[in-house]
Formats: C-alpha cells, sequence, structure tokens
C-alpha cells in the first residue's frame, strides 16, 4: 500500500531543519525499500519549507509509526502533516501494474 506524505516545517523552522536534517537522512537510508521517492518542497525563493514523501508500507499503522520515529516530527521541525493512500500507477515512465 502506498501513501503520500506531505508534511510543512513549522514558521522560521529552517535552521533546525539543516541541524537535524543529517539525521533525517540518516532515517530515510533505513527506510530503504519502503521509499518509493522523496524530496524537499521549497519555497520562491528555493529555500526548504517542507517533504514530500511516497511509501509503502503495509497498512497506515506502519505509517505512523515511522511518523512517530521520524526526526522532523520528534524535533518539532514539521508543524502541518498530511497523510493520504496513493496507487503509484507509473514509475521513472513505466507501468508498475
Amino acid at each position: 500500500m502506498q501513501f503520500v506524505i506531505t508534511a510543512y516545517d513549522g514558521e522560521g523552522k529552517l535552521a533546525k531543519r539543516m541541524e537535524v536534517r543529517p539525521r533525517h537522512l540518516e532515517n530515510m537510508d533505513r527506510l530503504g525499500e519502503h521509499i518509493v521517492c522523496a524530496g524537499g518542497l521549497l519555497d520562491e525563493e528555493g529555500k526548504m519549507k517542507g517533504s514530500v514523501l511516497v511509501v509503502e508500507f503495509e497498512n497506515r499503522e506502519e505509517v505512523d509509526e515511522y511518523l512517530a520515529n521520524e526526526p522532523y516530527v520528534v524535533e518539532q521541525v514539521w508543524e502541518k502533516i498530511e497523510v493520504e493512500r496513493m496507487n503509484v500507477v507509473i514509475l521513472k515512465g513505466e507501468r508498475r501494474q
């Protein structure tokens, strides 16, 4: 089951994001095969303001478990988080189904 996670940083959290980023990336490395794609959301000036992840887990509970331990959540960088189910049909120009 795929999920899209859209997470927005709190106001003025760019410095905190950059401080926590190495731990966030280590966590992403541990997730490995669960990540379909991930990246930072940018504002008009090209500065990071949040994140978008497409992940694959067995169920929503596993997504919630990941989020509970995500450094950007633990360190209160992400202020608003939306999680929606998604059906990834095309990946890198190829159909998955």
